[in-house]
């Protein structure tokens, strides 16, 4: 079990995007067949694509989206980045036992926010492959140590794109 919450993109934005995403394009969805987005994060439901879903890679910007609902100022670090989506509803996330994503040795970047959207810090993080979940908790423990830190962005290395959130409890 987790101590933390994993966010999948908010159920508003997911039906904004799925019109014009946050690059203002329209979506243009397509189907999942071999090519190099099965089994890529999917950010609706936080689980891989799977061979023959209707999926779309649209622009998504967290921080932005989250300051909206907060009021917070993200200036300069407001960015946006690549994420695939269903195309159509898919019932959301479905909380499990670990956190989505938790490959064992995997590189991740989990990125430190505080009140105002600025970066407050980072870290590097390979997944442990003896226990993936505890890994991860202790990496948010260590973020959250922090008092400022109010939200935390989980990453990939590789591409940098954001692959959850996690809100201070």
């Amino acid at each position: 079990m987790t101590r933390y919450t994993a966010l999948p993109i908010d159920p508003t934005a997911l039906k904004e995007l799925r019109a014009t995403d946050d690059a203002g394009r329209a979506m243009r969805p397509f189907t999942a067949s071999g090519d190099a987005s099965a089994g890529s994060p999917l950010r609706c439901c936080l689980r891989p694509v799977a061979e023959g879903e209707r999926i779309a890679l649209v622009s998504y910007a967290p921080l932005r989206r989250w300051a909206d609902r907060t009021g917070a100022t993200p200036g300069a670090y407001d960015e946006q980045g690549p994420v695939f989506i269903h195309a159509e509803d898919c019932g959301g996330y479905v909380p499990g036992d670990g956190y989505p994503f938790a490959r064992p040795g995997a590189l991740r970047t989990l990125r430190r926010y505080d009140a105002r959207g600025h970066i407050a810090g980072g870290r590097l993080l390979e997944i442990p492959a003896d226990d993936p979940t505890a890994g991860i908790d202790a990496a948010l423990d260590e973020a959250f140590g922090h008092p400022e830190v109010v939200l935390v962005h989980v990453r990939a290395v590789e591409y940098g794109c954001l692959h959850f959130a996690v809100p201070r409890p």
